[in-house]
């Protein structure tokens, strides 16, 4: 299980789909708000609506397919 925040609330959200995750040509994942008693839904999310709990920006390696066109 990996959890994150939501950028815009705050609210933690356990990704499901984790091949998702670090797939870098798939931009969302499937993943539930950690939010009230019961088990939410599960929903889509874009990644980049997502940070590490500590608030850092998922890595580039997940998120670009182009990342390494960047390095110089």
């Amino acid at each position: 299980m990996m959890f994150f925040k939501h950028k815009s609330n705050n609210d933690m959200i356990e990704v499901i789909g984790q091949d998702d995750l670090t797939n870098l040509f798939h931009d969302s994942v499937v993943g539930r708000y950690q939010v009230g008693e019961e088990q939410q839904d599960p929903e889509t999310f874009k990644k980049s609506d997502l940070l590490f709990l500590s608030g850092e920006t998922l890595p580039l390696c997940w998120t670009d397919p182009h990342y390494r066109e960047n390095q110089h």
